[in-house]
């Protein structure tokens, strides 16, 4: 099992490579593309991506994180949707599943962990494709660090809230 030091450490790496040239990762196949019912078409963003475009750009950053905050997410599929499930424009991501920290016995036959990115509510805050890139990054580092256990007031002292 790893511990909170361990994990602090995984996030803290990311701060560090922040910048740095990217590092590839095989595991891009955990992207997979949700299609919601949204006014999409109706909204007016400064950076307007279709689905698609979007979907790629996510999987881009992803695989720019570093690998050893990646290769421990087994079992986790990363969801792309338009918006949560409420509709609103605030939530940014969402972990689903049980953190590593929390996990008994864990094996064979459980469904994935799943990491929601939405995409409306990212579009409406960016102000500039830079800005969207760096809020995708920080909301896929914070629903990773929620898989590993870090919580949410850890996440803000780190900076990544």
């Amino acid at each position: 099992m790893v511990g909170i030091a361990q994990l602090v450490e995984r996030l803290i790496v990311v701060q560090e490579v922040a910048g740095s040239s990217p590092v590839t990762h095989p595991k891009r196949d955990r992207l997979v593309h949700v299609m919601c019912e949204s006014e999409s078409d109706r909204r007016m963003f400064v950076v307007n991506l279709d689905a698609d475009a979007f979907e790629a750009l996510v999987g881009e950053i992803f695989d720019e994180l570093p690998d050893n905050m990646v290769d421990g997410l087994d079992n986790v599929a990363i969801i792309i949707e338009d918006l949560p499930e409420d509709g609103s424009l605030e939530l940014l991501g969402l972990y689903s599943g049980v953190a590593l920290t929390d996990r008994g016995q864990y094996g064979f036959g459980e469904l994935p962990d799943v990491i929601s990115i939405y995409r409306e509510p990212l579009l409406a805050m960016a102000d500039s494709e830079e800005h969207l890139r760096e809020q995708i990054r920080i909301t896929l580092v914070h629903e990773i660090a929620h898989f590993y256990g870090i919580g949410d007031d850890e996440l803000h002292s780190l900076g990544w809230g």
